[in-house]
């Protein structure tokens, strides 16, 4: 059955190749290139899936018809990324048991109703019960004079925190009301690392009074928990329905309700619970190569051209998942196949049209972005040039589907001297440069896709979005439709070619990158970060 559906999906692969190429209209290649990469049949171009390498294969066949330079492996356009994945089945439980000789109050915890696995690649074994520790938010931070740990010992031990960080009205402390990289589930664990645990368990910060949170989770975390394979497997790290959080916090110190009224008043206290947990996962293990997608143009400057701008949009998806309302492909369309389809027309016109750049401009196509920001990752580690060869990376993550926008955002263009080129592309296309609405981070949102990767590698990165000002909308009727979008849409099924999409705005977009690009390119200003980035050193 499976050769069936590989020569199957093969089969519909090259129709749609000899499809695609009959329209020489750049008005439509766009969205010829979107209702592939966002049909059904790429499968939702999960990493390390039939429609993910029917994706690398029809990004890869693109960039060769636009005359695009392969800087791959063995002078392709693939640079395989090794990945190991890992899922647990419905098998998985966990049991809580109380502290004494004798074992009282033993319950059971079954995944899915009680618990997830965040990351089931690291140490899942436990022949003997592990001891418990509550501390608070799990966070030490030293330049805000916080310390979850200060008086607890976690050695050999699993530790429960709460979702999120302290808040107040002071932008001095964790930033007020903003979030901080302290929020991040991730930098909790290797903080809980550090300080010797063996696991972690996050306890969401809604009430659970509902189920609807908690099911829209179970949705997230149904999918393969993916790491890069040569890197050591993360702290194991479980989610725990709000639901039963009872079973950890009885016969403790403080109760579970006790903890709800210090977190509403900001007075988390770390203690030691009187429970121990014993893990009894069942995982599914693979390891498996992922492509990065990678070629470039050469730049027209004898000297310029040893100078590389990196474009870069991830091109993996989810997958298959949980079917909601019977539909089980979570096909990004507008995350980010829409964003891919940017880049691949980006380099049809660099491609093909003999636009001279004084600088060298590489395009990649990323892998793994869902799973952590693996492919990006992978890529600053393994640069096929010289990391002090690379100017810049410009990260396309969604495009303009709304309509006719007058403003842009550039996310993480105040980090470094892309400002300044950011704000003579607008002022050229008479656009108006605005910043994220209050209701949105600008820092966290910069820290949620692939710029980020090149930011930590020291290479200043940015992200150009369109903004909330348009000429068929009111701005609140904007916030309006990204809320929809972020509340029913995103990383759900209905991310998919039935959503209403405004193609001009789409070219429009990609226009604006163009001018971006070319302008930087051909520039005489430093690109460097500025003396109050966080990303400077």
């Amino acid at each position: 059955m499976l050769n069936i559906k590989i020569n199957y999906l093969l089969i519909g692969f090259v129709l749609l190749l000899s499809v695609h190429f009959t329209s020489a209209q750049d008005s439509v290649r766009i969205k010829k290139h979107l209702k592939y990469l966002g049909s059904d049949l790429f499968e939702g171009r999960g990493t390390g899936t039939i429609g993910s390498e029917l994706a690398a294969k029809y990004i890869a066949f693109n960039l060769n018809k636009n005359n695009i330079t392969p800087l791959g492996y063995e002078n392709t356009f693939y640079q395989y990324v090794p990945m190991h994945g890992s899922k647990a089945t419905n098998k998985s439980y966990l049991i809580v048991l109380g502290n004494g000789k004798v074992e009282n109050n033993i319950d059971t915890l079954l995944i899915n109703d009680d618990f997830l696995f965040a990351h089931a690649a690291g140490r899942i074994f436990t022949p003997n019960p592990i001891p418990i520790v509550f501390v608070g938010y799990g966070i030490t931070a030293n330049e805000y004079n916080y310390d979850d740990y200060k008086n607890v010992n976690v050695e050999g031990k699993m530790v429960v925190f709460l979702e999120g960080e302290p808040w107040s009205n002071k932008k001095d402390f964790f930033k007020g009301n903003l979030k901080t990289i302290y929020s991040f589930p991730d930098t909790k664990q290797k903080i809980a690392l550090s300080k010797g645990a063996v696991g972690t368990i996050q306890i969401p910060s809604f009430t659970g009074k509902t189920n609807v949170a908690w099911n829209k989770l179970i949705e997230e975390y149904n999918f393969e928990d993916i790491t890069l394979a040569y890197l050591p497997t993360p702290v194991l790290s479980v989610l725990l329905n709000p639901k039963a959080a009872n079973n950890l916090f009885n016969n403790s110190k403080y109760s579970y309700e006790k903890i709800k009224k210090m977190y509403s008043q900001q007075k988390l206290k770390s203690f030691e619970l009187n429970k121990r947990l014993l893990l009894h996962p069942d995982i599914i293990r693979r390891d498996f190569l992922s492509p990065n997608i990678v070629g470039f143009i050469e730049g027209a400057d004898v000297k310029l051209k040893n100078e590389y701008i990196v474009v870069s949009a991830h091109y993996d998806h989810l997958g298959i998942g949980i079917p909601v309302n019977g539909d089980s492909i979570y096909n990004g369309v507008l995350d980010n196949a829409i964003g891919v389809s940017a880049l691949l027309e980006l380099s049809r016109i660099l491609g093909t049209k003999n636009i001279a750049l004084k600088r060298s401009i590489i395009f990649l196509f990323v892998t793994g972005e869902e799973k952590g920001l693996l492919g990006s990752n992978y890529f600053v580690e393994h640069l096929p040039i010289g990391k002090e060869n690379i100017i810049a990376d410009i990260n396309i993550d969604g495009l303009a589907v709304w309509g006719d926008f007058k403003s842009i955002i550039g996310v993480g263009a105040n980090f470094s001297s892309l400002q300044q080129i950011l704000k003579k592309v607008a002022y050229q296309n008479n656009l108006i440069i605005e910043e994220l609405p209050q209701q949105f981070d600008a820092y966290e949102s910069f820290l949620r896709s692939d710029q980020l990767t090149f930011a930590l590698a020291g290479i200043p990165s940015i992200l150009i979005s369109d903004g909330f000002h348009y000429t068929n909308f009111s701005k609140k009727e904007i916030l309006l439709k990204w809320k929809d979008y972020m509340m029913n849409k995103y990383h759900t099924p209905f991310d998919d070619l039935t959503q209403k999409i405004n193609y001009k705005a789409s070219v429009k977009h990609v226009k604006i990158l163009l001018s971006f690009l070319k302008e930087l390119a051909n520039t005489n200003i430093n690109v460097e970060w500025k003396n109050n980035s966080p990303f400077q050193k």
